[in-house]
């Protein structure tokens, strides 16, 4: 795979394009196949919780995926049969409750800037949810692009259960987008588990898998994913998100100027002689 960066200003590289292949992660496992890298949040032993350290973490590696040349796609799972049990209950949640206003805002605006920087960033997430999926876990798997699920997995936006407002990290604009504001409202309001086949019936799993295949379809969609035009797979995502706050005509306008710039990549020119060669093409991003 060819390194955009190489045909740039080497000034402007050095602070706008890196590589993040060889990230030593601190509070989780990340390891990458080629363009897809996988996130694993691996504390089976409590499902997988979050902490104060593994939220600053991620937030920051999503940030920092904006840069990467290297990685084109995400996986992002747990490991021991669940996905993830939400904020530590001794960890985050205990501290919280002896904390000031001050520093319960600075938690608060960390939680949202991790789903910010899912966001941002210009490659696909996909989700591979298998087991518990809740309070935050459930927020990391709306907020990712893509989601994969098992039949067994359970989701639940649990906040209420802990005397909290449903709306935490964005839950009450994105997730009626993914199942519609009556089913949003019911599981926010009560805080029930969303099972993996009535999620994929309401449309929060793109499909479901075996447990045993969640990780390799996830992989291969993630693949599939980074194979493809890259660049343009960015705007896509960045146009989704762009668009909620737009009307019809000015979406029709930001998507005229979004496609004319695809138009003048080289993966849209490859993708042309390769038609006309009768080849797939082979897409590098720029």
């Amino acid at each position: 795979m060819s390194d955009s960066s190489e045909r740039v200003d080497p000034a402007l590289a050095a602070g706008n394009r890196r590589q993040l292949a060889g990230y030593a992660a601190t509070h989780f496992r990340w390891e990458t196949s080629g363009p897809v890298a996988t996130i694993t949040l691996n504390r089976p032993e409590r499902k997988n919780p979050l902490t104060f350290e593994s939220y600053a973490e991620l937030r920051d590696l999503f940030g920092q995926l904006k840069y990467a040349t290297d990685v084109r796609a995400i996986v992002i799972a747990g490991e021991g049969g669940n996905f993830c049990s939400g904020g530590d209950v001794h960890e985050i949640i205990g501290p919280l409750v002896r904390l000031k206003a001050p520093e319960l805002l600075m938690f608060t605006r960390m939680t949202g800037d991790l789903v910010k920087a899912m966001r941002a960033c210009p490659q696909p997430v996909i989700a591979a949810v298998d087991g518990v999926c809740a309070g935050a876990g459930a927020i990391i798997a709306m907020s990712s692009d893509l989601r994969l699920g098992t039949a067994r997995s359970k989701t639940a936006f649990l906040f209420n259960r802990v005397g909290l407002a449903g709306c935490d990290m964005g839950a009450c604009a994105i997730l009626p987008r993914l199942i519609g504001q009556g089913r949003a409202s019911e599981l926010l309001y009560t805080g029930r588990a969303l099972g993996g086949e009535e999620g994929e019936r309401w449309g929060f799993f793109n499909r479901l898998c075996a447990p045993e295949a969640l990780l390799a379809e996830a992989g291969k969609l993630a693949l599939d994913l980074a194979q493809g035009p890259s660049f343009a797979n960015g705007i896509t995502k960045t146009m989704l998100h762009q668009e909620w706050a737009m009307t019809i005509e000015q979406a029709i306008e930001a998507e005229a100027q979004a496609q004319a710039v695809c138009m003048m990549t080289e993966d849209f020119r490859r993708a042309y002689e390769a038609f006309v060669a009768k080849q797939k093409p082979t897409f590098e991003g720029d």
